[in-house]
């Protein structure tokens, strides 16, 4: 049952990629419109996939690179809804829908594989710590995506070329506002994924922290989202240069995400969670 709705979710994201990238290439607007419906048709199917795998698991359903990446797609089309009704931005959805659907497209080609339930994937600090630190992910592909469209028409305006992308695109303003927005909830979240994080880690292992791969460049990434955030807070950093920042601090995430887990070892791996190094 479950990867009929992870099938449905798929094909939504693929329709509603290809109305979204219509918009910004012919600025379609009812191509747009539909493609919204389209996506909260998908996210929908998303949220159904998750629960009924969650429900057959018995356990958050992020646990296998599989399933991950189908639950980073899912909060990244929630982090979009939430910011699209904020910012009503159509353009948006061309910059980030893409993503997720790209995700749930490499999802779809790996093979399901079993996990073994442990006693510490039954803490009930786990979901929330998947929770946010998945949400706090998907939140900052938003200010990496606003960080790149700020570039665009940054690069536009100065070079007095008035490319088709400038009409589409909103002002330097409302993207350095929907950046600074996006790296506030992000680091929020993160810092709740790793405080909750730590909680899982001490009723797993005894200890709050083990200097474990993913911690140290969990720690990492924390540390370079305050880093930005503290520059705009306190030092008055705008524009370009935290549009810059927050596209390398999401360069650091995604490798926090997906190289820290298969490059180097260490219980959050997707192989140790399949095997029986975890405790």
């Amino acid at each position: 049952m479950d990867i009929i709705f992870f099938r449905l979710t798929l094909i939504a994201y693929l329709i509603a990629t290809a109305g979204f990238l219509l918009f910004i290439l012919k600025k379609d607007k009812r191509a747009a419109r539909w493609s919204h419906r389209i996506l909260l048709v998908g996210f929908a199917l998303n949220s159904i996939y998750l629960a009924v795998s969650y429900y057959q698991l018995g356990a958050v359903p992020a646990l296998t690179f599989k399933s991950s990446l189908s639950f980073f797609s899912w909060t990244i089309i929630a982090a979009y809804i939430i910011f699209q009704l904020r910012f009503k931005l159509m353009v948006l959805g061309s910059f980030v829908v893409p993503f997720s659907a790209f995700l749930m497209l490499i999802s779809s080609t790996i093979p399901i594989s079993t996990i073994t339930l442990r006693p510490v994937f039954k803490s009930l600090w786990l979901p929330l710590h998947v929770a946010a630190s998945f949400l706090g992910n998907g939140i900052f592909l938003i200010a990496f995506t606003a960080g790149i469209m700020y570039l665009i028409q940054e690069r536009q305006i100065k070079t007095k070329r008035l490319g088709a992308f400038y009409s589409r695109l909103p002002s330097l303003n409302v993207l350095d506002s929907l950046n600074y927005h996006a790296i506030s909830y992000g680091f929020l979240l993160l810092t709740i994924g790793m405080i909750t994080g730590s909680i899982v880690a001490q009723g797993a292992h005894g200890s709050y922290w083990r200097w474990d791969p993913k911690e140290v460049w969990s720690l990492i990434t924390w540390l370079c989202y305050a880093a930005l955030l503290h520059q705009r807070m306190a030092i008055g950093w705008r524009g370009r240069r935290s549009a810059l920042m927050s596209i390398g601090c999401f360069f650091i995430l995604i490798f926090t995400f997906l190289g820290v887990n298969f490059l180097m070892e260490g219980y959050h791996s997707f192989e140790s969670l399949r095997g029986n190094r975890l405790p």
